[in-house]
């Protein structure tokens, strides 16, 4: 857990407010909840680890309403979904927070944030060359970390020592 300056949750309440409003939904206490729960996190979290979070806190809410209100939580733009393999979509905050990209260990399934200034570079060069407005861009990157604590090191290592030789 993160603790978000009340000025920036005050943003984006006043943001989601104003999306509810002019899309005639209800601006229920459930809704509201989901999103105080994703900005006040760091974490990429799925839908049902905040499901289970906000059951947790004692919010009275059902998944059905999580799932929705992710759905317009990224048509507004204040959450972001990635998909990160594992056919499990996570999600993270994304209003007024910097570019970042993902490396993703396929062993231990640990997720590493990073920023590189040479790829904002390369946006605004694309962006000049095809004659295209990019609002943002994801970049995941899969591979093995090298850590030696990594959790699953070990089963990954048996597992391509025991394999054959591939063939040229």
């Amino acid at each position: 857990m993160s603790t978000l300056p009340q000025q920036k949750l005050d943003e984006v309440r006043s943001i989601f407010e104003a999306f509810l409003k002019k899309r005639n939904k209800r601006q229920t206490p459930e809704r509201f909840a989901v999103l105080e729960e994703i900005y006040q996190t760091e974490d990429h979290v799925d839908a049902d680890e905040l499901y289970v979070r906000l059951k947790q806190d004692g919010t009275r809410v059902s998944r059905a309403t999580v799932y929705n209100t992710l759905e317009l939580l990224m048509e507004c733009d204040l959450v972001v979904r990635h998909q990160f393999g594992k056919n499990q979509a996570k999600y993270e905050r994304a209003y007024s927070y910097w570019q970042h990209d993902h490396l993703i260990c396929m062993d231990c399934n640990e997720l590493f944030e990073f920023c590189d200034p040479r790829l904002q570079s390369i946006q605004e060069m694309v962006a000049d060359i095809y004659e295209f407005d990019i609002k943002h861009h994801s970049l995941n990157m899969y591979g093995h970390c090298i850590r030696e604590d990594c959790p699953n090191r070990a089963e990954a290592e048996e597992t391509t020592e025991g394999a054959p030789a591939e063939e040229a």
